[in-house]
């Protein structure tokens, strides 16, 4: 992540409209909120992570896939797949077309990387 990056999501966080990802911190324990882009699609939630394996959250998901996801102001449970075959530049093209500009300017040749979350029946809170 850039020293941009930080500082922009520093404030992206704290919209109310934006999605989020909480992730455990492997290390820490605590909850950690990433702004993310991406799409629900019926029980899952699609992103592509534009640093791939060097991304922290990817990093928090491997050490414990159970994951919270912000959508429209409402959290819901579920758990993240890491999914290195899938193509991360086909799956950009399903989603919203400003999630995938953005993946594509923050992470230029960085390896991006699909990560699926199913969300749970009744999950949300």
């Amino acid at each position: 992540m850039t020293a941009f990056q930080r500082r922009l999501n520093a404030v992206t966080r704290r919209l109310p409209a934006q999605t989020l990802l909480e992730t455990t911190g492997r290390v820490s324990g605590l909850p950690r909120h990433t702004p993310v882009g991406g799409r629900r699609v019926g029980d899952s939630f699609w992103l592509v992570s534009e640093f791939g394996e060097r991304s922290q959250y990817i990093r928090n998901i491997r050490a414990d896939p159970r994951v919270r996801v912000r959508l429209r102001g409402r959290w819901y449970t579920g758990t993240a797949h890491v999914l290195p075959d899938d193509d991360p530049i086909a799956r950009l093209r399903r989603l919203p077309r400003l999630n995938g500009l953005a993946v594509r300017a923050m992470g230029v040749g960085a390896g991006h990387l699909t990560v699926r979350v199913d969300l749970e029946e009744g999950g949300s809170r």
